[in-house]
């Protein structure tokens, strides 16, 4: 057993390691990855962060993945995609689903696993696709659909689909909004950027940021490690960047663009919005004294994490900053002791409310705390561009912020970092990660 960081209910509970992390190239939906499913893309991630870390297969106890937009062929897709990439049939592997904070929970509970003693070795990331996304007959159609297994012959089928309208044909369209309130996203973003006084020059502002960072990371190599080489069908050009950043992206540029959910009113664009996105991202998982024993140097610790519910009505996409203070309560840090910031970028009106309601002393006071949640230092948030610029494979971002971030911290030196992310519905997490000295 390796050493316990702390207890709880008399469990001494393990130190977690985040050894790597891989993804394949984030795409723009429609694009190169068209011919590809969320399993492809998944098996892609697993494979090469087993192929860049040499892990031996038959040492992983556990394969913890998620997906969004479930394929429905495909009943437990984080248990194909484990078979897919060469992960023995003797290793459990189970699928989880919480919209954009997927794999974010994947993590978690691949790393409750490993604190608890139950596994040494894990992965665990996410995978999606909007390219192949399955669309559903109507209601209708798919009742009668049903009623045709127990057809016996021309005659049945003909009484089944006899009264069929033309409109019974139309498909239902997915949509990205939430059940329960009926809202986009976007529409949502729309709300909360009129509520706390976000304009639109701001939101563009933080945009073109996060496309102007993220050009430079890439031109500066410092992706190079993270994101693996794709050669997908029918072309198998190799693909090593994500091609969703805008390097030239200016506010002025953005500020011609029409807003794309209230059209007389809003201020939420395509600009300003994360796009939607293919790709697939892993990270590799120990105990200490597994990590040790295979001669593995961890890049951090996990040191906790909280997950947050909130009013998907008015407060939809702030649930991280729920979750933040929560995080770092039970991390026994501060705000200002945070290097890194890597937040989930879902629109720019969504960072920019955040970063507001995490200054703000009137909300910090509402969560019972005496004052602001902290300062965000813009030289440690998404200082090589996010969601934004870098794409949004729903259940994949948190896997690629905590590689990211794991990265960050031992490039710049620093000791703590905050992984943070919004989710449909007004769900949330925040994640501290501890550099591993």
């Amino acid at each position: 057993m390796a050493r316990s960081t702390k207890k709880s209910n008399g469990v001494s509970l393990r130190k977690v390691c985040v050894i790597e992390g891989n993804r394949t190239p984030f795409l723009r939906s429609g694009t190169e990855f068209n011919a590809l499913s969320s399993y492809d893309l998944g098996r892609y991630a697993v494979a090469g962060l087993l192929q860049k870390t040499g892990v031996e297969v038959d040492q992983i106890d556990q394969v913890v993945f998620g997906t969004v937009i479930p394929d429905p062929a495909i009943g437990n897709i984080a248990r194909e995609v484990s078979l897919g990439a060469g992960i023995p049939i003797s290793t459990p592997a189970y699928t989880v689903s919480e919209a954009c904070i997927t794999a974010n929970q994947a993590i978690a509970n691949a790393a409750d696993q490993i604190a608890m003693g139950h596994a040494d070795i894990a992965i665990a990331g996410g995978t999606d696709t909007c390219s192949d996304v399955p669309i559903r007959f109507s209601k209708i159609m798919r009742q009668k659909f049903i009623s045709t297994q127990k057809a016996k012959g021309p005659k049945d089928y003909y009484e089944i689909f006899k009264d069929v309208k033309p409109k019974d044909l139309i498909p239902d369209a997915p949509a990205i909004e939430d059940y329960f309130t009926g809202l986009s996203m976007g529409a949502s973003c729309e709300r909360i950027c009129h509520r706390l006084g976000v304009t639109r020059q701001e939101q563009d502002e933080f945009a073109a940021r996060s496309h102007q960072l993220a050009a430079k990371a890439f031109d500066d190599g410092i992706y190079d490690d993270e994101v693996m080489m794709v050669a997908p069908p029918p072309h198998f050009k190799p693909i090593t960047r994500d091609n969703g950043f805008r390097g030239d992206s200016t506010a002025e540029k953005l500020g011609k663009l029409r807003p794309a959910f209230d059209r007389q009113y809003g201020d939420v664009t395509a600009g300003n919005s994360s796009f939607l996105t293919d790709g697939a991202a892993a990270v590799l998982l120990m105990s200490e004294d597994a990590a040790k024993a295979l001669g593995y140097t961890p890049k951090s610790y996990i040191r906790t994490y909280a997950f947050a519910a909130t009013d998907p009505l008015d407060e939809m996409l702030l649930g991280q900053t729920y979750a933040t203070p929560i995080a770092l309560d039970r991390a026994g840090i501060r705000f200002k002791d945070l290097d890194v910031l890597e937040i989930h970028e879902a629109f720019a009106g969504q960072m920019v409310a955040t970063i507001k309601l995490l200054e703000s002393d009137e909300f910090g006071k509402s969560l019972g705390l005496p004052g602001k949640i902290g300062s965000v230092d813009m030289d440690k948030l998404n200082i090589h561009g996010g969601s934004l610029s870098l794409g949004h494979p729903f259940g994949a971002t948190g896997a690629r912020l905590v590689t990211t971030a794991s990265n960050r911290l031992r490039r710049e030196d620093g000791q703590f970092a905050l992984i943070a992310a919004c989710a449909l519905s007004g769900l949330g997490n925040a994640t501290i990660l501890e550099r591993a000295s």
